[in-house]
């Protein structure tokens, strides 16, 4: 005989648009299926990934709930799960992309790897804002091989992927060069563990940044690459590496010849497209530094689950401060 789940409260959307798409009220909760672990959620943290997609893309399976990342405790198992994970403490990452079951709820159900089991003393706060930040910015640094002892340039260091990659870089061993853009954002950066604190809307900060590093920055971490594109070509090294996680309204001018001059790698990353050995480096590395208390997080603005619209909006705004969701 089959049980029927009672429902749970979460917020969705069943069409595109504007935050005022988004809906809070009682839905199914769904069961995990095979391979599959239902977590009952804590706290959600919301990127930019979840306005992005909200508001545009192709049709989608209605109800939608937006949330990528969040933390909770695993609550019931799927076929070919292991029973002892009930009761679990997890960090979530990837819950809504491609899938219904977004972290502005009450429960999501991922596959079981996407629930990482979180370290003893981590707050289900910090955990809840790992995942695309903190992902996104290891497969910046390491997709290509070790960072230890090179120069490595920050964009946006008091950014969600930008303080994340301060600390990582920090861990494997790099000399961390950041950029931001306030006297209070740079005591964020410098928290962090950046070794240089640049502000980029001073006049003289490509100057800046070469004093910093006067043989040449070895890679860059790219947030704004239209913006950033003469003073990144300015301070690489010959053979460095820029590799840009964000997308520009406008699609930059490639400076080829330039870039091909100095033998240049422009990389483009996607955290959605990333290897699943390159997932799985990051979600270790993360969770070890987690155990070893080497990663702080950003100061939080919190927002209640009915209020997630008001939370879409902050982050769209780019409030200076990561932006969680308490689940009730």
């Amino acid at each position: 005989m089959r049980t029927t789940l009672p429902s749970m409260r979460a917020a969705f959307y069943e069409q595109r648009g504007d935050s005022g798409v988004l809906q809070i009220d009682e839905i199914a909760t769904p069961g995990p299926g095979v391979g599959e672990v239902r977590v009952r959620l804590a706290v959600a943290a919301v990127n930019p990934t979840d306005w992005k997609m909200r508001s545009r893309g192709d049709d989608l399976p209605a109800p939608q709930i937006p949330g990528m990342d969040g933390a909770g405790v695993v609550e019931a198992v799927g076929p070919g799960v292991d029973i002892g994970r009930i009761g679990e403490r997890v960090w979530i990452y990837h819950a809504g992309y491609q899938r219904r079951w977004g972290t502005a709820a009450q429960f999501t159900v991922v596959p079981a790897r996407q629930a990482v089991h979180l370290p003893d003393g981590v707050e289900l706060d910090q955990a809840a804002a790992l995942g695309i930040p903190y992902i996104t910015a290891y497969g910046c640094l390491l997709c290509d091989g070790p960072i230890e002892g090179q120069t490595v340039l920050i964009h946006g260091g008091a950014g969600a992927v930008g303080h994340a990659a301060i600390q990582l870089a920090r861990r494997a061993g790099a000399h961390v060069i950041t950029t931001v853009s306030s006297s209070a954002k740079g005591e964020l950066a410098i928290a962090a563990g950046a070794h240089v604190v640049i502000d980029y809307t001073a006049p003289d900060a490509t100057e800046a940044v070469r004093r910093a590093a006067p043989a040449g920055v070895d890679r860059i971490i790219e947030v704004a690459l239209t913006r950033n594109m003469d003073m990144d070509l300015a301070v690489l090294a010959p053979h460095g590496v820029i590799v840009t996680y964000a997308a520009d309204n406008d699609d930059p001018t490639i400076p080829v010849r330039a870039l091909m001059t100095n033998n240049v790698t422009l990389r483009f990353a996607m955290v959605y497209g990333f290897a699943p050995a390159l997932i799985a480096a990051a979600v270790a590395e993360i969770t070890a530094a987690l155990a070893s208390g080497e990663l702080q997080p950003l100061p939080f603005i919190r927002f209640p689950l009915e209020e997630t619209a008001a939370a879409h909006d902050a982050v769209e705004g780019r409030v200076a401060a990561k932006v969680l969701i308490d689940i009730p």
